[in-house]
């Protein structure tokens, strides 16, 4: 299975009573993604905490992870937010020497234009040196990408390789696989759509459920994935 299709898990942030990261949880829990056939991380995501957490508890999870999974999953990293320069700069000073792709939501707050939602993933792709998906996720930005602005994405910045389309909009999807390039990633950011959308022809998921269902979970998506939609469904 090539890079980014199946089942990716945004982790979550455990944490204890006194407010401090549960990092024993945090090993378990990628542990137990591991052997229920998961088949990559998304570390520090929006729903990992990122907007929350300060900075050495952001390297704490990343250093934490990093040593559980030990090379086995891909790891995605989070890394995005409503400043586009600091987030360029973020992409440029981060050691990202263990990760393979960054996951970069939308700019949250400023409802930005469609063409204001171009120019910053513009800056930011040129900035990283690794692949970039993208973040759709209106409910919580605010704003939408258009499937025509993730096509004009994908079609000129080489580095775009993904979505992780979150809109909860299944005709929207459907819309955007037409428009993207065959090679490019339409991945479900929605767990409740995330079959359909697969059965559609989408990527995969990069889901929160499946965490807490990891074996049946990513066996109902590589079922879709291999169009056997009947015995997905049973799921």
């Amino acid at each position: 299975m090539s890079a980014f299709v199946g089942t990716g898990v945004a982790l979550v942030t455990p944490f204890k009573n006194d407010l401090s990261i549960d990092f024993e949880a945090l090993e378990r829990l990628v542990e137990d993604q591991i052997v229920n056939g998961i088949d990559y991380l998304v570390v520090l995501g929006t729903t990992g905490e990122y907007s929350t957490l300060n900075k050495q508890e952001k390297e704490q999870v990343i250093d934490c992870i990093v040593k559980a999974n030990n090379n086995r999953l891909p790891l995605v990293l989070g890394i995005g937010g409503n400043n586009t320069m600091a987030v360029v700069e973020q992409v440029k000073t981060t050691d990202l020497s263990a990760f393979q792709a960054v996951l970069s939501v939308s700019p949250y707050y400023n409802k930005p234009s469609q063409e204001g939602i171009f120019q910053h993933f513009k800056l930011v792709a040129e900035a990283s040196p690794l692949p970039i998906i993208l973040y759709n996720v209106p409910g919580r930005t605010s704003s939408n990408i258009l499937p025509e602005t993730i096509a004009r994405i994908a079609r000129e910045c080489d580095n775009v390789i993904g979505v992780k389309e979150a809109a909860g909009d299944i005709v929207q999807a459907m819309k955007l696989m037409s428009l993207v390039p065959k090679d490019f990633k339409v991945i479900s950011g929605d767990d409740m759509i995330t079959l359909p959308m697969t059965l559609a022809g989408g990527a995969g998921v990069i889901s929160v459920i499946g965490q807490g269902f990891p074996a049946a979970f990513s066996q109902m998506v590589k079922l879709g994935l291999e169009g056997k939609a009947k015995e997905a469904y049973q799921f």
